[in-house]
């Protein structure tokens, strides 16, 4: 049973999630995603940020009534299919060659199904420098009137403070850091804790995501049913690209928008996320994300 009181601020039901994830002694709260989370709850955004990486642990292991917390936050007035986007040309999903001249496929590799994907996994130690983020997605069936999607598998991937993607970059072709998996729990949710990416030239700054029936699909390397794209708000990258390990991403900023990106020049309402936070305390993004069933 739901046992965080209906009429309770954003708040209060974000200081409860995290009491109830600190009784969990598998998990912990990451840092500054923790800390957005409480000191800036301001439009909504919602995440736990909470996972061990070395653990794999899931969405669906979290407290049900902190799950529904985060629900209720994170839930939109607008009941409507996602746009379908390209995966670019570096999803790790191995559909498109590495930088390393083989076919770059994270999906099969173990260890890719985590929350916290800042650091590299399986034989990769390395980790990515920038400012901290929680992304907090919940999907919902738009054939259902947006009811929760529980049990499907979201992999997320992006670049890093230096516009780089891990796998393909000759500097970083050995790294994996930035994708994960996670799979949607009875709310639909799903979070990651990441840093937040940097504008590259030719591009809005923007966050990649497919969605799978299961994890099992995931895992495979095939079979998506959605493929989109996260929009940063503007407000947000503005601050964030201040920070020095952001190098040149201000100015690949000012040469671009959203209504002249080639993904999202289509319109963006539906990729555009509520925010929450600041550089010092890291950043909350949360988005509902539509599919037919």
């Amino acid at each position: 049973m739901h046992d965080i009181a209906h009429g309770h601020g954003l708040r209060e039901d974000l200081e409860i999630l995290a009491r109830l994830q600190q009784r969990r002694a598998a998990l912990r709260w990451l840092g500054a995603g923790a800390a957005a989370l409480l000191a800036g709850c301001g439009g909504g955004g919602a995440s736990s940020g909470a996972a061990d990486s070395t653990a794999g642990v899931s969405a669906a292991s979290m407290d049900a009534s902190a799950s529904s917390a985060m629900a209720a936050a994170i839930t939109s007035n607008t009941c409507a299919v996602i746009p379908s986007e390209t995966s670019g040309r570096y999803p790790g999903d191995g559909t498109s060659s590495g930088g390393n001249g083989g076919i770059a496929n994270a999906l099969t590799q173990s260890g890719i199904v985590r929350s916290d994907i800042v650091a590299s996994f399986g034989t990769s130690s390395g980790s990515a420098d920038g400012v901290a983020l929680t992304i907090a997605l919940k999907l919902v069936n738009t054939n259902a009137s947006c009811a929760s999607l529980a049990g499907r598998a979201i992999y997320l991937w992006h670049c890093d403070a230096l516009g780089r993607y891990s796998m393909y970059a000759q500097a970083i072709a050995g790294q994996n850091y930035l994708r994960g998996v996670q799979v949607t729990d009875d709310e639909g949710l799903v979070t990651f804790h990441s840093i937040a990416p940097a504008c590259y030239d030719g591009r809005w700054p923007h966050i990649h995501f497919e969605v799978f029936a299961s994890l099992e699909q995931a895992v495979s390397g095939n079979n998506d049913i959605k493929t989109s794209q996260i929009a940063l708000p503007a407000g947000m990258a503005q601050a964030v690209y201040a920070d020095a390990r952001y190098t040149g991403s201000s100015s690949n900023l000012e040469k671009t928008s959203p209504v002249t990106d080639n993904v999202f020049s289509d319109g963006v309402s539906l990729q555009t996320p509520t925010v929450s936070g600041s550089n010092a305390q890291g950043y909350v993004l949360s988005l509902q994300v539509g599919v037919q069933g």
